[in-house]
């Protein structure tokens, strides 16, 4: 029973950290200027406690990405159409990447905080990985589709965080603008008749 106590209290200040970092993330005019010790402050636990649990700053955004991007996963591998699997490629492509642009957009801050944070590539990130993955796989599906790895890159690029934010904020974009221009984008590139790929 000794031993449970502390890895209840790990449990309970990692929920606790969680749940103070997206707060201070959702309302901060400058993610970047957040500090370690703003959100041990904001979680009632001492600095150490994050970096044990987190490692660094880095850690700590990976591991808040993470669980806000676990409703998608689930979706996406688990959920009825059109995100799930029980659909066809031609449909599951672009709704995927629908559902990347929205979370993007929903939680650009925390996006942009996490790309920007250097510590490592974007591509070997878990998530990256995963949806890179997962739209590999579909791609290989689609007859005459060539090369499905850099295909997959090349439809990721679309949702990155810095790019999502020039649209939007910068160039001001609307959100329905943005979703209908990657929809029609990835149909496009999905479309197993060729003439459709070129003409819009």
């Amino acid at each position: 029973m000794a031993e449970r106590k502390p890895r209840k209290d790990a449990a309970r200040n990692r929920k606790a950290v969680l749940e103070a970092a997206d707060a201070l993330f959702a309302r901060a005019e400058r993610p970047e200027d957040l500090t370690m010790a703003d959100i041990a402050a904001a979680a009632g636990v001492g600095k150490g406690t994050l970096f044990r649990a987190f490692g660094d700053r880095a850690g700590l955004l990976r591991a808040l990405y993470e669980a806000r991007l676990e409703p998608v996963r689930e979706a996406a591998e688990a959920g009825p159409p059109p995100l799930g699997p029980a659909t066809s490629p031609q449909e599951r492509v672009p709704a995927l990447l629908d559902a990347i642009l929205c979370f993007k957009l929903d939680n650009r801050r925390l996006a942009l905080a996490l790309e920007e944070s250097g510590s490592n590539s974007l591509y070997q990130a878990e998530h990256y990985e995963r949806w890179h993955g997962l739209l590999r796989s579909m791609l290989e599906q689609i007859p005459g589709l060539d090369d499905a790895a850099f295909t997959a890159h090349a439809l990721l690029a679309a949702t990155r965080a810095d790019l999502v934010e020039r649209l939007a904020d910068q160039e001001g974009t609307p959100r329905e603008r943005l979703r209908d221009q990657l929809a029609g984008f990835a149909t496009r590139v999905v479309s197993s008749d060729p003439a459709t790929s070129r003409h819009d």
